[in-house]
């Protein structure tokens, strides 16, 4: 049934893109594609046109690069192979961004580092926001920039993405500097650390105490079939781009949503659908571009932070990120080492708002990113107090009484409602705040009750079949567990 529907949704799509290929709306994002089949192809989205179509072979040549570099060095000198890592790297930014952008980095690194020696954690998060907010805030962000000469169509985005992850991964150095009670790690620690291409202009960013643990290790054994599972998942890759390539020729998906006019004429889950697809875009891409560099990094015998989990398996707030390495890095810092547990209500409350405070400082402020950092922020609290106010009696009495099967098929519903609220909340960052407040409109107001409640139905089926998949998962861990147990004890 859920495939049903889902090739119903594309075929519908398909159709839309068909008939509205030469609309006015769509001639900014529409470009010509393949001109033996006189497919128009979707550039609507900057970052993947970049990364696959505009600069790959630049790309790609700087990654074998870095390939081949690094598995020389390390067979030659495996004790210095994070040297070796951070000399290419540095080269590579040298060369493609100049020697006053790698001053300006250099000295941000320095500003920081001597910040980490004071050992005091508030004064690395002041030190280390407040050069965070220097690039992300005019006008010191346009004096920054201004240092960098040159003009190629790439620069601004190497530009901010190189400083900004910098930034992070200094303040990551700084924190995990205060935590060591013997003397401090090394400035040249840090430029290995900051300097290691495949992280460096696009992330994703690792913790330092991860990083420097495993590019110092020099027992660069390969687990069984590792080198078997590396190349699959660069096939897997590799298939993907091919089929996003065929979508987008195909598939407007991503311009059709700034045509107002059109989106109008949409029915209710048509609406549904095409907000329900930017976001699995949106996750694919980010699968896509992480797991290009963790593949890698992988080859590197790193163990990068893994893609984000996939927008049809979320159904609660606590799990949406699309960015594993910032969302590490925010739970290890901030989320987790304020929130704690996560079952105290005020806790959790100034836990969340610090987070979306430095996520809104490391989006770069603006009204859609506060719009969505205050939903987001209050989805995440409102899980909570809806847990709390269930866990009293007598909910908690009905619910025992009531039986395992039962009481998950009542969370099913209102993880399904739970699902579209992470949608709504996270189109607005992805489209546009007109587009977000139309499908709102469109899915509780006016295609209430047999819109809301039909796409409500489609939902819960599927949030069903991720729990009983999630279920199964941890009684085949638990098995695996009682076994290893067992043997264990049979060994003794």
């Amino acid at each position: 049934g859920m495939k049903w529907i889902d090739f119903c949704a594309h075929a519908v799509f398909i159709l839309l893109s068909l008939e509205n290929v030469n609309r006015k709306a769509f001639k900014e994002s529409v470009k010509p594609g393949w001109h033996y089949f006189g497919r128009k192809m979707d550039v609507a989205d900057f970052e993947w046109i970049m990364w696959f179509t505009t600069f790959r072979n630049h790309i790609l040549f700087a990654l074998a690069g870095h390939v081949i570099f690094a598995k020389i060095f390390s067979l030659i000198a495996p004790k210095h192979r994070s040297l070796i890592f951070a000399i290419y790297g540095g080269l590579a930014v040298l060369v493609t961004m100049g020697w006053t952008f790698m001053a300006l980095v250099v000295s941000h690194c320095f500003v920081l580092y001597s910040v980490a020696l004071v050992k005091r954690k508030w004064l690395c998060f002041a030190a280390g926001l407040s050069t965070l907010a220097s690039i992300k805030l005019e006008p010191y962000n346009s004096w920054q920039e201004a240092l960098v000469t040159g003009s190629f169509d790439l620069q601004d985005i190497l530009f901010y993405g190189g400083c900004g992850f910098s930034i992070i991964r200094c303040m990551s150095f700084a924190l995990e500097n205060c935590e060591k009670k013997d003397g401090n790690y090394t400035f040249c620690d840090l430029l290995k650390y900051n300097f290691y291409l495949p992280f460096f202009f696009f992330g994703p960013i690792m913790t330092f105490d991860r990083f420097h643990a495993q590019a110092n290790n020099t027992k660069l054994a390969r687990k069984e079939r590792e080198m078997w599972n590396i190349t699959t998942k660069a096939l897997l890759h590799l298939g993907v781009i091919l089929l996003v390539d065929i979508f987008f020729h195909y598939l407007y998906i991503l311009t059709i949503p700034g045509d107002m006019k059109l989106v109008t004429k949409l029915s209710d889950p048509c609406l549904a659908g095409l907000a329900y697809f930017n976001l699995v875009y949106d996750w694919v891409k980010a699968a896509v571009m992480f797991g290009v560099i963790n593949t890698v990094s992988t080859l590197d015998h790193l163990d990068p932070p893994q893609p984000p989990k996939c927008i049809t398996m979320l159904y609660v707030f606590a799990e949406t990120h699309f960015d594993r390495g910032i969302n590490d890095w925010l739970c290890k810092y901030v989320y987790d080492y304020i929130g704690g547990d996560h079952d105290k209500i005020f806790k959790e409350l100034l836990a969340t708002f610090c987070t979306f405070a430095i996520t809104t400082l490391w989006l770069g402020p603006c009204e859609l990113v506060y719009i969505w950092s205050f939903f987001n922020c209050f989805g995440l609290n409102f899980e909570l107090w809806v847990a709390k106010f269930f866990s009293l009696p007598p909910f908690s009495t009905i619910e025992y009484a009531m039986g395992e099967a039962m009481s998950r098929r009542i969370r099913g519903v209102f993880n399904a409602a739970n699902f579209w609220a992470i949608v709504l909340y996270n189109v607005l960052s992805l489209n546009n705040l007109d587009f977000a407040k139309m499908v709102g409109r469109r899915l509780i107001f006016k295609g209430f009750p047999l819109s809301s409640l039909s796409v409500l139905m489609v939902t819960y089926c599927g949030v069903q079949l991720v729990k009983e998949r999630e279920r199964q998962l941890v009684l085949q861990e638990e098995a695996e567990q009682a076994k290893a147990v067992e043997a264990k004890e049979k060994a003794e």
